[in-house]
């Protein structure tokens, strides 16, 4: 049976990756985008089965307005894919007010408006899933990405107590936490802060590190996972994308539960009683 979709970030990228992966197999799809002539090739290929509209995920009030457009134009919502969103490179220091204001308000509260605006729609309807796009950076993070990794860590926990919330409205909700994929987001979607010079070296060995062979995975390698995740009768809460992932997050935690062990007794002394 065919589902009906809500993408936001659908411009670019995984987007429109999985824009056009579900309206090859016959799903329908509302689509949004800041500029939406950028949606016209899957216009002209799918014609009424997507529905773009131009949303800026930073505006609450646009939010609810696309939510409900979507949901009015196909009478239904199956699953909303918070997608959109944008890396911020550069060191904490190095990073302005406005900087790190905007990346949280499109990364974070961008994502909330959405989300706020579904939950009703689902509740009512007695199912529909939540899917959050956040990154293998939500758990865990790289220097110069410093504010970028603060956002998707809110992404992970307004999520993880979102399931909590709504489970007993037949809302399933999931976080896709994709390793480096070689999407625009490190190029022409990103952002980059203006570099002090004492940071050459960490910005050099940063530089080094992402340069190595087959680091990066092939984005469109991505859609099959996606259509699984939509299908699935239980959806899990987390699902990595790539081959990277599951390793890295498996070190970054036995790391985690050591350092917590070795200062355990501190710990349990300053319960107190």
């Amino acid at each position: 049976m065919s589902k009906t979709i809500l993408i936001t970030g659908a411009s670019r990228g995984f987007g429109k990756l999985w824009a056009e992966a579900f309206l090859k197999r016959g799903d329908k799809v509302a689509a949004t985008a800041r500029n939406t002539e950028t949606l016209a090739d899957l216009v002209a290929t799918y014609g009424d089965a997507i529905l773009p509209i131009k949303l800026d995920v930073n505006s609450r009030d646009e939010s609810f307005a696309a939510v409900a457009k979507a949901k009015e134009h196909f009478g239904t919502l199956d699953v909303v894919i918070n997608n959109a969103g944008y890396g911020l490179f550069g060191t904490i220091e190095e990073t302005s007010e406005a900087e790190a204001r905007a990346q949280i308000e499109t990364n974070v509260f961008g994502l909330l408006w959405v989300t706020q605006a579904v939950v009703p729609v689902f509740r009512e309807q007695g199912y529909g899933h939540i899917i959050q796009v956040s990154s293998v950076l939500g758990i865990t993070t790289l220097p110069l990405l410093g504010l970028y990794n603060a956002s998707k860590f809110a992404v992970e926990g307004l999520t993880e107590t979102l399931a909590q919330e709504v489970k007993g409205f037949g809302i399933n909700v999931s976080l896709i936490e994709p390793n480096g994929f070689a999407t625009d987001w490190a190029g022409a979607s990103a952002l980059q802060t203006q570099q002090l010079d004492v940071y050459s070296e960490v910005r050099n060995a940063f530089n080094e590190a992402n340069s190595q062979e087959g680091l990066f995975g092939d984005p469109a390698a991505t859609s099959e996972a996606v259509l699984k995740l939509v299908d699935a009768a239980q959806p899990p809460l987390r699902l990595f994308l790539g081959k990277h992932a599951l390793p890295w997050a498996k070190q970054v935690y036995e790391g985690r539960i050591a350092e917590w062990d070795a200062w355990d007794e501190v710990a349990v002394a300053a319960h107190g009683n």
